[in-house]
């Protein structure tokens, strides 16, 4: 039996993926002054940098409980099995909210058969994940490898990544005001990563190019293979970067295969322009 697949939008994987690979799509909402937008449906991440730049202060809403109890009942009346990986609970409550559903579905659907996984990643830290389950279900993997080998690649997943304006992720409540203070001063580069789901900074560094030779510093000591896993690099409207990255990740590690994307909207609301990460598997703990 077919695995149904479902993710939401803050995975920065454009419609057509979900489109041409049968992956349910959980959209979030992004708001701009008095306007309502559906991730991926009505708005395009460029017009949040566009606002952005005009001043304007996106926010964002998880997806809603009633977009999710539509698509586990429909699942349960289906008789399938269904997988959900939803984008890390530390930065959203969709998470909470999809495994409050599914109890709710389950009650007049007592064999509702769901698992919901929480990522603790986001961006092509969540994408690279789903994309690679999907290949997953297309070789005919068994349901319980499926969902292990999804769980393992979220453990995993490596994020480093650095942001333009730090106040961005302090209005939004994704970062401590405290953590945000060294932001903008001095041409110092802010470097975080996740750690258990959540935004943490790792140091403050003075100038780009220092920060991506410690960027790939950090992937050389952390990553697992890195010539030939898929490395992610996302970017806040700033391909320039993102392209001379990928050039000098080919260049130290002979890496093979990228997926490069500009960050989606829910995520570019929250990180604001100029904002660079990259995406990796990292060493498996012993």
């Amino acid at each position: 039996m077919t695995l149904k697949l479902y993710a939401d939008s803050a995975c920065d994987l454009p419609l057509s993926f979900y489109e041409e690979n049968n992956v349910e799509l959980i959209t979030l909402q992004v708001h701009i002054e008095d306007r309502e937008y559906k991730d991926l449906i009505n708005i395009k991440p460029e017009q949040v940098y566009e606002e952005i730049r005009a001043g304007k202060k996106p926010k964002t809403s998880q997806a809603s409980p009633q977009q999710l109890q539509e698509l586990f009942t429909s699942l349960a009346e289906s008789g399938e099995s269904g997988l959900y990986i939803s984008m890390s609970s530390g930065l959203s409550g969709t998470y909470q909210t999809a495994v409050m559903v599914k109890e709710q579905v389950k009650e007049e659907y007592p064999d509702l058969d769901l698992t919901i996984i929480d990522s603790k990643a986001v961006s092509l830290g969540y994408g690279l994940t789903v994309m690679a389950v999907v290949e997953q279900i297309k070789n005919n993997e068994p349901k319980e490898d499926i969902i292990k080998f999804a769980q393992s690649n979220c453990d995993r997943m490596e994020h480093l990544f650095t942001i333009e304006d730090l106040d961005f992720l302090a209005a939004g409540g994704r970062l401590s005001r405290s953590s945000a203070f060294f932001g903008g001063l001095l041409n110092i580069k802010p470097l975080l990563h996740v750690d258990e789901g959540k935004l943490v900074p790792l140091e403050k560094i003075r100038g780009k190019k220092k920060l991506i030779k410690r960027m790939l510093d950090l992937m050389e000591e952390r990553g697992a293979d890195l010539e030939n896993q898929i490395i992610g690099i996302s970017h806040g409207d700033d391909e320039e970067t993102a392209l001379e990255l990928k050039r000098l990740i080919e260049e130290r590690f002979g890496t093979k295969k990228f997926y490069i994307r500009l960050i989606g909207a829910i995520v570019a609301s929250h990180a604001g322009p100029g904002t660079l990460a990259v995406f990796f598997l990292k060493k498996q703990d012993n």
